[in-house]
């Protein structure tokens, strides 16, 4: 029915990638996966990260860099390229810096210049959204705002299928809406509705995660309330080329090795 390529986020995984780099990612390749996504690269050189994945035979198809890190110019770009990277995505920003905010502007003008860095390094920069984005500014959403300030020649889109569904959208919809745009999407689960402290289940600084669990936890793949069957036929839909398993944070009484294998079993019984 599908024929995505399954690629793992490595944040999902990042306290075993702390630990055991190699061993990590081999026991990825071993569940089944086909890439990663890098969350940090652990003080490894980028010659030897692909030189690991390509001993493995995964394909280190993208990278969440943080905005400052991106800030420091070509040489993160050149990083990330020389790993293999085809994609590298801004995973996280501060309302000041959206539609809205007192730094939207400064930001507009580096994501422009970001996405001219990445297509000189032969990648292509996304935006990976969280909840928050659906707030609106002028009638619009923050989300779309951003997409509209910026060309689809220096921005593509991350949707993360989750956070879409937590700010109150459809993910099949917004999959649709951005055709042409889109290239890699998020595979999220949860459980619950938006609660106050749920950022704390994503490793956000400063923030605890709900003390109780059926106000908001994330879950594997196929272990909560997403529509996955509707999302990986929009994702066909619209030529997607890979999807991203991603847990910030455990659940289920399973560890985050665990996690990852219980989501990539779902995927492949319905693929």
């Amino acid at each position: 029915m599908y024929d995505f390529p399954i690629a793992l986020q490595l944040y999902s995984v990042r306290t075993d990638m702390e630990a055991d780099f190699e061993g990590t990612l081999k026991k990825v390749k071993e569940l089944g996966y086909d890439g990663v996504e890098f969350a940090g690269i652990f003080g490894k050189s980028a010659a030897e990260i692909k030189k690991i994945c390509a001993e493995i035979g995964l394909v280190p198809i993208s990278a969440h860099v943080p905005y400052d890190e991106l800030l420091k110019g070509e040489e993160t770009f050149k990083t990330y390229a020389e790993i293999g990277c085809k994609y590298i995505v801004i995973p996280w920003i501060g309302a000041e810096y959206l539609a809205g905010g007192e730094k939207n502007a400064e930001f507009i003008e580096n994501v422009k210049k970001f996405g001219e860095l990445a297509n000189a390094n032969g990648m292509k920069l996304c935006y990976h959204n969280h909840d928050f984005e659906f707030e609106k500014v002028d009638g619009e959403y923050k989300l779309d705002r951003l997409y509209n300030d910026v060309p689809a020649e220096l921005l593509s889109t991350q949707l993360d299928t989750c956070w879409v569904n937590v700010g109150g959208e459809n993910p099949s919809d917004y999959i649709r809406k951005y055709n042409g745009r889109i290239e890699i999407i998020h595979l999220k689960d949860f459980v619950g509705s938006k609660s106050e402290n749920m950022y704390g289940l994503i490793g956000a600084e400063g923030k605890e995660a709900p003390k109780e669990a059926s106000k908001f936890e994330l879950r594997p793949v196929g272990s909560g309330v997403q529509d996955f069957p509707a999302i990986l036929e929009a994702s066909k839909e619209v030529g997607a080329k890979w999807v991203v398993v991603e847990q910030d944070e455990p659940s289920m009484g399973k560890n985050r090795i665990e996690c990852a294998e219980t989501s990539i079993n779902y995927l492949k019984s319905i693929f």
